[in-house]
């Protein structure tokens, strides 16, 4: 990892094996509560220090309409996930750390953001007009469902912003959070992955990359990933599936209840878009009761009959 992002030489982060990484099996941390230590500890309240209720030199990240983070606070995340701890012994643990790294990787490497850069070679090119970041520049609230009662950090109703509270101090951009669209241009992405990176007369990922990604290389360890697409559940407990699609099906599922899916044996694709999070993210019912696998099988069920 080290040689690919050269801010990670001499880190415990530094001889981490891509493959590994990016396939959630190198004893990287889950996540990192970053906005935590920004706030008072009794009161919860911003610290004066790291916050603005305006924008003013130095203090343009935007987390609300009246609140706005240090600039530099940005440094501060990544030095964060550079000095974080791993765990002793391997393991599959999703993690979300490698994805704000990237986001770092991508401007230093192409000199653009990994906003545009997406934007230019992939939504605008498929045709996907409501998928991107920063939505609220594009769209009108009526138009964008709400998330969640925000009561421990920005204290509203978050709508159009993006609910991870670590995407929220990258302005709302990252790896691992921060994107939005409606069902059928997420569908548009998941086609162009269907068909190996083939879409509308367009190619935009060689054949064999797409089926690199969607190799489990890791699975006699009994981890079900490919690289950071999500594969079938190999451990019966699991239900990341309904267990009803090939073992060449791939896709992935979200916090805040999302979730796309398709397979190259059947031609099938099913994406599923919800607010599970609202009102609070306490709110598990859509986990517990299993409904996007569920709702997975009664597909593959209705057309095989």
């Amino acid at each position: 990892l080290g040689e690919w992002m050269p801010f990670l030489k001499g880190s415990n982060k530094d001889t981490l094996n891509v493959r590994e990484v990016l396939s959630h099996y190198a004893q990287l941390k889950a996540w990192i509560p970053f906005y935590k230590s920004t706030l008072d500890s009794i009161t919860g309240e911003p610290l004066p220090r790291y916050y603005r209720k305006k924008p003013e030199k130095g203090f343009h990240i935007k987390i609300t309409d009246r609140l706005y983070l240090l600039d530099s606070y940005r440094d501060t995340i990544y030095r964060k996930i550079i000095d974080s701890p791993l765990y002793e012994k391997k393991f599959y643990k999703y993690s979300g750390l490698i994805f704000y790294l990237l986001k770092k990787y991508i401007r230093d490497t192409y000199g653009t953001s990994m906003d545009s850069l997406d934007m230019t070679l992939f939504y605008r090119p498929l045709g996907a007009s409501s998928m991107g970041y920063l939505p609220l520049k594009r769209f009108p609230k009526k138009q964008i469902v709400p998330t969640e009662i925000d009561d421990y950090f920005r204290h509203q109703l978050l709508l159009g912003t993006v609910h991870d509270m670590g995407a929220a101090m990258m302005n709302g951009i990252s790896g691992n959070a921060g994107l939005f669209a409606n069902a059928n241009d997420v569908a548009k992405m998941m086609q162009m992955y269907l068909q190996e990176g083939y879409y509308g007369g367009k190619r935009y990922f060689y054949s064999h990359t797409i089926r690199t990604f969607n190799t489990a290389y890791y699975a006699k360890d009994s981890v079900r990933r490919g690289l950071v697409f999500d594969k079938p559940q190999i451990n019966p407990d699991e239900k990341i599936t309904c267990g009803c699609w090939s073992s060449e099906s791939f896709g992935h599922s979200g916090f805040t209840g999302t979730y796309a899916w398709v397979d190259p044996e059947t031609g099938l694709l099913y994406v599923f878009l919800s607010n599970r999070v609202y009102p609070h993210m306490d709110n598990r019912k859509l986990v517990d009761e299993d409904i996007r696998t569920k709702i997975q099988s009664f597909i593959r069920e209705a057309l095989r009959d």
